[in-house]
This record gives structure tokens, sequence and C-alpha cells, in this order.
């Protein structure tokens, strides 16, 4: 079968169309219907396939087989072959694609021209519209040159012709790449600000882009990886970014532009309250470890059992440390806490007990988990598991 007849290589505002169906077949399993013309643009160069309607039915998918014939993926019953059917594009779906496509080639031109960066694979996805470069590194200055030059050219309002030059046209073309394929080369011009081959659809004239934003730099298989936004998408995401500085503002009780401020301060009250945490929790360590031992000490006891409720495995660590630098000390300390309790073993220098073997034992009696070495082990166990009395058993 030929390739089907494409509509929006003449015309790509054009959103709605006659065509009669020509036949029926399948695109991965799905069926599908072939016309005899079609202004729905397959899925292709890195743009997404248009949506809309055939005779009112839910077109889901857009493909283009091998032969070059469309695949209109329904979501209902095909309409018969021979049939006079009505297509519509999703208006808003489609503009944006012009969009994004159109704000593609500015920025791969832009890039090649600033930073030297040529573009080897693009993507327009439904949320990232991504330009991978064969260059291992790009100045941020350079990428913001890129952005700034794109959108002088969409103030400047270029139009933006789409032909099949004749083969003696081609070859007087300065275009930014070579065609991938050898015949029916149609090419986008962007005023004599770019030039390059592709068979997706874009806008009339620059202006109708709207807006470019480059959103994000990368390395990505030893390329650079650049990620932006045009059109509607790049007016809908700076407008969410807008709202956020705006709620953010509101917080901090201060300008959208001073927000950047406000967090500094903020950031730098949390480093001082940390230091001062820390400092707390070094000076409790220090004051329930003197506790622990003196206790132990009156019994004439080298064994310091504790449990705590609601502290974490490096307070813990802290007093453990602080009495295991006694010597022949031994100490068993758990938490309580809503996930289990955590237990911790050590020893100090000159104690022979296995801290390792009691909390593999402890775990395996009580169906919990942890070990370590002879010096120092951890685990947590069951909820509700009495740790003190578990030491009793376990060490008689």
């Amino acid at each position: 079968m030929n390739g089907t007849p494409r509509l929006y290589h003449e015309d790509s505002f054009l959103h709605a169309f006659d065509a009669r169906v020509v036949a029926h077949s399948s695109w991965n399993g799905a069926p599908s219907v072939i016309l005899d013309r079609t202004a729905f643009y397959p899925e292709s160069g890195g743009q997404m396939a248009d949506k809309g309607a055939l005779a009112g039915i839910p077109v889901t998918d857009v493909q283009e087989d091998e032969a070059g014939a469309i695949h209109h993926v329904l979501s209902g019953p095909l309409p018969p072959a021979g049939a006079h059917v009505r297509g519509e594009i999703e208006r808003r779906r489609r503009l944006l694609h012009m969009a994004l496509h159109t704000g593609q080639h500015m920025l791969s031109r832009a890039l090649l021209d600033v930073a030297r960066g040529e573009t080897v694979s693009s993507r327009l996805g439904e949320t990232a519209c991504t330009i991978d470069l064969g260059v291992e590194k790009i100045d941020e200055r350079a990428l913001a040159r890129a952005e700034e030059l794109c959108n002088s050219i969409i103030e400047d309002d270029l139009e933006i012709r789409a032909f099949f030059p004749t083969e003696l046209e081609l070859k007087s073309l300065a275009l930014r790449r070579e065609p991938k394929v050898s015949e029916n080369v149609r090419v986008v011009a962007i005023g004599d600000f770019d030039v390059s081959p592709c068979g997706g659809t874009h806008c009339g004239r620059t202006a109708q882009v709207g807006l470019l934003r480059v959103t994000s730099l990368e390395r990505y298989k030893g390329k650079i990886r650049v990620t932006f936004a045009a059109g509607r998408r790049a007016f809908e995401e700076l407008t969410a970014h807008s709202d956020v500085l705006q709620a953010l503002g509101r917080e901090f009780t201060c300008g959208p532009t001073d927000v950047p401020s406000a967090v500094d301060k903020l950031r730098r009250e949390l480093t001082l309250a940390r230091e001062a945490l820390g400092h707390a929790r070094a000076e409790l360590a220090e004051s329930s470890a003197e506790e622990l031992w003196a206790k132990a000490q009156a019994t004439d006891s080298t064994r310091v059992v504790a449990v705590f409720e609601d502290v974490d495995v490096p307070f813990l660590r802290a007093v453990a440390k602080r009495i295991t630098a006694r010597e022949r000390s031994v100490v068993l300390l758990a938490a309580t806490t809503s996930e289990g309790v955590k237990v911790l073993c050590g020893r100090g220098p000159g104690s022979a007990f296995d801290c390792g073997a009691f909390v593999m034992q402890a775990a395996l009696r009580t169906g919990g988990r942890g070990g370590g070495k002879p010096e120092g082990a951890e685990g947590r166990l069951p909820v509700g598991v009495d740790f003190a009395k578990l030491v009793v058993e376990l060490c008689i």
C-alpha cells in the first residue's frame, strides 16, 4: 500500500478534515484504520502523535508503518471500509507540539551557534522535552545565551516556511543537519536563522512559540542533555514556579524576590539549632552514662543495663561509648520505639563478654534481627519485648 498523503505538510493549523476509509489493519495488536488522506501526525522524529477523533470515535494513537501508511488506532468500533469520515485533531495538543518542535529547532540552532553543541537526538515528551548534544560539557553561561537568542528570535516574529525543495534547491540550502531520507525531503526554514530537514508540525511564525525556557542541564551517557519547555508548557511551568514562590513569600512574610535571602537566614538558624542540639545531646549522653555507671558501681557491678524511650541509635552509641571507656565494663542498652526495640551491646577493655553472640541470641529468642562482633553489636527486636527481663534470661 502506498504512503498516506499528509495534510499537515501543507497546513499544520488544520484541525478538521474529511477522508475515506481505505482499509482496516492493526498496530501492535490493536485494530487500526487507514485513510486515503489524514491530518493526524504519527509519532515520529521525537514528536508525539496527535490525538482527537475519527467519525466521533477517540483516536488513541497514530503510527506509521514501513510502507508509509498511517495507522489510526481507535478506542471504539472501526468505521467500515469505504466510509467517508470526519477527522478532528485535538487542537491544544497540536498547538503545543508545534510550539515544542519549533522551539527545539531554534534551540538546536542556538546551541550550535553559541556553544558549538551539535544536536544528536531530541525527544518531545508528554512531560519533558530534551536535546542531547554531542559534547562532553557546556558552559552554563553559553546555555543562557542560547536561551536568550531563541527568545529574541521569537520576539522578531520570523516567518516559518515548510516546503519540499527540488533536488537543485536542496543542494543550495545550508542545512543544519543532513536529511534522513534521500527523496521527498521536506525542509523547515525559520527565517534565515535555521534551515533543517523535518517532517513534523511547526508554527507559522516564531512569535507563535510564545516563550522558550531551558529548565535543566545534565550529563547523560557521555553527552550533555538539555531539558527545555516552550509554548503553553513553558508558561504553565513558570506559572507553577511563580505560585510556589508566592506561597513561600507568604510563609516567610516577605516578597517573592526576598525568598532566597529568607531561606538562607533559615538555613543559618537551622545550622545553629543543630549545633546546639548536638551539644545538648552530648551533655545528656554524658550525664546518662555517669548516672548508669554510678548505679552499677553501687552494686559492685561492671554491667550496665538500661532501657530508654524514644531515643535514637546514635544516642545509645554515645552513652555506650562513654561507659565502655571503663575497664571490664559491659553495656546492654535498648530504646523502645514504634518500630520495635532497638538494642546495642558493647564492652570495655579487659572484658570477655561476646556482644555479637548476645544480640544474635536475643534476636533468635524474640524473632528480631541483629548481630555484630564480640566487642560490639546492634539489632532490633519486636515491639513489646521486655529487654531487661531478656538480659536476665540470657546472661544467667
